[in-house]
Formats: C-alpha cells, sequence, structure tokens
C-alpha cells in the first residue's frame, strides 16, 4: 500500500541517463535539437542514477528507539572536522589501500531493492515494477541511509546485503529536496556491519575516494570502482529549475544502481552519497556526491516516523482536471485500512484541496503540510467528493 508521501504517476522511471530529473514532467521532454544539419549543442542532462527496471516507490514505517545510536553517529563524524581551517592535509600513516578499505566497508553497503504497482489515474492495477538502488548501513540497529529517489513511492522495500542475503525492510522518513532517505531494517537479524561516517568538510581536490554499490543491478552487487575528489562544493541542480545543492564531484565511475550507496576516503570513511552523474554522450567521469555532513546533519529528524495517512494517490494537474472533470488537487486512489485518512472518513475518489487553511494542489505541497502536525494533533482536511466541497479530520496517530 502505498501512502500520501508520493504519487503513483505511470511515467516516473529513471532508467533513462539522458533524464535530468525524476519528477514526472521531465519524462516529458525530450531535445530535439540534435536532430537538425549543421553543428549543434551536446545533450547534457544531470541523471539520477537509481538502476529501474520499471518504477520506484517509498512508504512509511514505524520510529525505532535508537536516538542514541544516531547521536553516536553524528557526534563522531563531527569531532572529525577541523576547526582551525577549511582544509586538511592526510596523513598518509593512517590511510588504508584499497583492498583494506573494500573489505572494512563492504559489508555494511547494501543493495535497496522496491517494488511498485503502477496504476492509471483512477488507481487501476497495471502491473507490478521493480527497481535497485544502493545504500549503507548506519547503526547497529539496522538504520539504511540511502536516495530519497531509490525508494520514492516504493509499496514494498527489501535490503539485499553484500553475501545476497535478502531482508525485509521499511522506509522511515525522507527528505524530498535533499534526496536523502532511511530505510529501516524489519527483519530479526545480526547486522553484518555498520559504516563509520567521516567528514565531508574538510574535502579537497585531488584525494583519492572509493564508490560501492550495484551499477545496473543485483547481478553487479557490491562493485569497486575508485577515482578521485574532482572539486568540492560544486553547485548542481538535480532537477530542471530546481535549487541547486553543493555536491562533490568526483570522477569515479557510478552508473544506475549506485544511487544512495558510499564514497569513501582512503581512511575507510563515507564522506559522500552517490546521487547523479552527467548523463550525455561523449561525457564521462562525472559523477555527483552529497557530503556526508549535509546527510548527518538530517538524521536526526529522518530516523522519526514520517506521518502516514495510509493513502494511495496521484496529482490532478490543470490538463488532468479538464480531461476527467475534477479539482486540481491531490486524487486517492485507494485508502489502507484501519488508516488514519479511513478513520477521518476519506474515500476513494476524494480530491483533496486544503489542509489546515493551506490550498495544496500537489503530493508535494500536501507533504510539507503535513510536517507541522505531530502524534495526537487534529488535521483539519478539506476535499471534493462528487462535486461537493467537504471537510474531514483526521487524528495523527
Amino acid at each position: 500500500m502505498q501512502d500520501v508521501e508520493y504519487t503513483t504517476n505511470d511515467d516516473l522511471k529513471f532508467n533513462e541517463v539522458n533524464t535530468s530529473s525524476w519528477q514526472e514532467e521531465e519524462k516529458k521532454k525530450k531535445d530535439k535539437k540534435n536532430k537538425g544539419k549543421g553543428s549543434a549543442k551536446s545533450y547534457i542532462a544531470i541523471a539520477l542514477i537509481c538502476s529501474i527496471l520499471g518504477g520506484a516507490i517509498g512508504t512509511g514505517v514505524t520510529y525505532g528507539a535508537m536516538r542514541g545510536t544516531i547521536q553516536s553517529a553524528i557526534k563522531e563524524a563531527k569531532s572529525k572536522t577541523n576547526n582551525g581551517g577549511t582544509t586538511t592535509n592526510i596523513n598518509p600513516i593512517s590511510s588504508m589501500n584499497i583492498p583494506e578499505v573494500v573489505a572494512k566497508v563492504s559489508p555494511a553497503v547494501v543493495g535497496v531493492s522496491t517494488t511498485s504497482v503502477s496504476t492509471n489515474v483512477f488507481g487501476f492495477d497495471m502491473g507490478e515494477q521493480e527497481g535497485i538502488g544502493s545504500g549503507f548501513i548506519f547503526s547497529d540497529d539496522g538504520y539504511v541511509l540511502t536516495n530519497y529517489h531509490v525508494v520514492k513511492n516504493a509499496s514494498q522495500v527489501k535490503v539485499i546485503f553484500s553475501t545476497g542475503k535478502e531482508v525485509s525492510a521499511k522506509v522511515v522518513n525522507y527528505q524530498e529536496d535533499a534526496d536523502l532517505a532511511v530505510v529501516k531494517i524489519t527483519d530479526d537479524v545480526e547486522m553484518p556491519g555498520k559504516v563509520e561516517l567521516g567528514d565531508s568538510d574538510s574535502l579537497q581536490a585531488g584525494e583519492q575516494v572509493i564508490a560501492i554499490g550495484n551499477p545496473l543491478g543485483k547481478e553487479y552487487l557490491g562493485s569497486v570502482t575508485t577515482g578521485i575528489i574532482s572539486a568540492v562544493n560544486r553547485g548542481v541542480a538535480l532537477t530542471e529549475g530546481g535549487e541547486k545543492m553543493n555536491l562533490i564531484q568526483t570522477d569515479t565511475a557510478i552508473n544506475p544502481g549506485n544511487s544512495g550507496g558510499p564514497l569513501i576516503n582512503s581512511q575507510g570513511e563515507v564522506i559522500g552519497i552517490n546521487t547523479a552523474k552527467i548523463g550525455s554522450t561523449g561525457v564521462e567521469g562525472i559523477g555527483f556526491a552529497i557530503p556526508i555532513n549535509d546527510a548527518t546533519e538530517k538524521l536526526d529528524t529522518l530516523v522519526k516516523q514520517k506521518i502516514k495517512f495510509g493513502i494511495a494517490v496521484r496529482n490532478i494537474t490543470e490538463d488532468l482536471s479538464k480531461q476527467y472533470n475534477l479539482p486540481v488537487g491531490i486524487y486517492i486512489q485507494s485508502i489502507e485500512d484501519f488508516s488514519i485518512a479511513q478513520k477521518g472518513g476519506l474515500q476513494p475518489g476524494d480530491v483533496i484541496t486544503k489542509i489546515g487553511k493551506k490550498t495544496v494542489k500537489t503530493v508535494e505541497e500536501l507533504n510539507k503540510e503535513k510536517e507541522a502536525y505531530s502524534d495526537g494533533d487534529s488535521i483539519p482536511i478539506e476535499f471534493v467528493r462528487k462535486g461537493q466541497t467537504m471537510q474531514a479530520t483526521l487524528v495523527v496517530e
């Protein structure tokens, strides 16, 4: 069952290397300029690197009592920061060779496999799709850090250990604009390892780095590639018109399926999360990673359960509104039994138009407004049912 946190639009796919975004509208844009005669500029796009056999989706889960573990990981990472300046000399004595780094880190690097159900605008099942990305275990409790676009819209999530063993997992929380998500392993199993978080603020161009992940899917689980830091604080927008993020640029080979996997320094510490690459004919060796310090700042929030309405939805755009004679808003395709949406009186076919006093037209806007509420709060919802505007109150449990 999918929840309000994500939309089930049919065109959400990430296997196109020349797409500039994981947002649905980007799939509709195609570059036709290169077809003309004479000289033409090459089309260069930032491509998210999640390997998708069909689509990818995300789900909500309960928040475990692990604040101490998270704080320990954050404190350990922050203690490595050089407070005396912006550059740090690497001590070669403390460096490890590549096989040593791989032996230290690879047990904690996992595959993140997702299953989604593709549906049409009215929620009818159009078949399952599968996708895979990467991630890494950062706590003894089995919490995994990965990219948001890896788990976006997932109805089912599994984690694959480096041994090939698959275990059940759920998405705890995510931050879409930061492209970060935390997944929790739910099976009662011993964790094969956990990573050590480094300090991305002290990185310098020219440092050697290693990437471990699953390029192109399960067949290449745990692949290792090496390279250098090409640049730091590189301003890159992962979506067309989106805000720029300060990312690490690297020439380390990263490919579809590497999304969410670790970028590691020569001390065996995770200093980045592999996220995107330049996708264009004739362009090689330009990949990007989210600095690990940016992620550790958000871990306290990411390990807490996201409010879950228990509804599968999709956006009703202006075009769909005209086509189906529905209001612009968030169309409810199905509702999970015993969810707060069901208890509050919402039904499949309702179109949510307001949360509190805020008008919402997209799932993303609804999610943003949800963040203002917590356990025990009452959430006023305005929706349209069969042409009539109605109200409901959802009580957060």
